[in-house]
This record gives C-alpha cells, structure tokens and sequence, in this order.
C-alpha cells in the first residue's frame, strides 16, 4: 500500500488539504484511505449510546455495523498508542494512504502551511517532507505549491507514489 503524509501546525490547512485531496484523487478513479492522528483524547461515541454503554463497562473493543458502514472502537486502557504502521496494516487495501499528522513518521510528506499562523516551517529540518504548500510565496530546496491548487499537489504526489 502506498502511503503519504500532510504535516503543518495547527491551522495550516491540513484538513482541508486532505479533504481536498480525497476528492482529486478519487476523482481520477483512485481509491483513498485516510489516517488522522488526534494529539488529544477523542471520542466517537456519546453517553447513553449502548456502544458507549458497552465500553464503558469495560469492553475492549465494540464495533458497530450497519448497512452502511461499521466503526470499531478500540479501547487501549494502559496499553502504549500503537505505531503507524500497525494501524496501516489493519486498513483494506488501497491504491493510497493520506496520512493526517504523524509528522514524526519516516513516510514521505508534503506540509501544509499558511503565513497567518506565525509558525515556522517545518520542511528545512525534516528530509521527509519533499514538498510544501503554502499560501505565500517561498524559497526552498523543494517543490512549493499554492496551497489552494489542489490538482498540482495531487499530481505531485501520484507521481511520488508511482500511480
């Protein structure tokens, strides 16, 4: 499975990148799976819902189906957040992983980032980043795309999957 990654600070535009990308990429006949690391504690579930009822009361893991999709919740307690290639190896396959955050991971990466934000970038100091895109203009060793142009980004990165 090919992977490939979008890093950037908080409010760089990640998200809507990745939204933007799933559209392009699968418009072009591509299928897409996404990966989103979340740095705080999430829940996907609501009290009084018996799913969360069920892991609530101890339930390792509660998944839930229906006739359009299933979840499966799994609760770690103790146990350390597992790797990213774990959670790769878990996933169907696909013709590409957008992977959201994991900034630290080896796999190629292209960052987001917005000169509102006052954050510095992150590319010159991590070798894995092979592009940015940005809403500003920028001088680096790498490829720089407008943030907004959706099509050469996702062009740039089927081309550095080989798809």
């Amino acid at each position: 499975m090919r992977i490939y990654g979008v890093v950037g600070w908080k409010n760089a535009g990640k998200t809507g990148l990745m939204e933007r990308l799933v559209t392009e990429i699968t418009g072009r006949g591509f299928s897409v799976s996404t990966v989103k690391h979340a740095h705080h504690s999430f829940d996907v579930d609501h009290p009084g819902k018996d799913s969360y009822r069920h892991r609530a009361a101890g339930a390792q893991e509660v998944l839930l189906a229906s006739a359009n999709r299933i979840a499966l919740m799994q609760e770690l307690r103790d146990a350390d957040e597992p790797k990213l290639e774990a959670l790769l190896a878990r996933l169907l396959p696909v013709d590409l992983v957008l992977v959201e955050g994991y900034k630290r991971d080896t796999h190629a990466k292209i960052e987001a980032h917005r000169i509102e934000t006052g954050n510095a970038l992150i590319a010159p100091d991590d070798p894995t980043i092979r592009a940015v895109a940005s809403n500003t203009e920028l001088s680096l060793d790498r490829p720089v795309f407008d943030l907004d142009n959706t099509a050469a980004i996702a062009d740039f990165i089927l081309g550095e999957v080989g798809l």
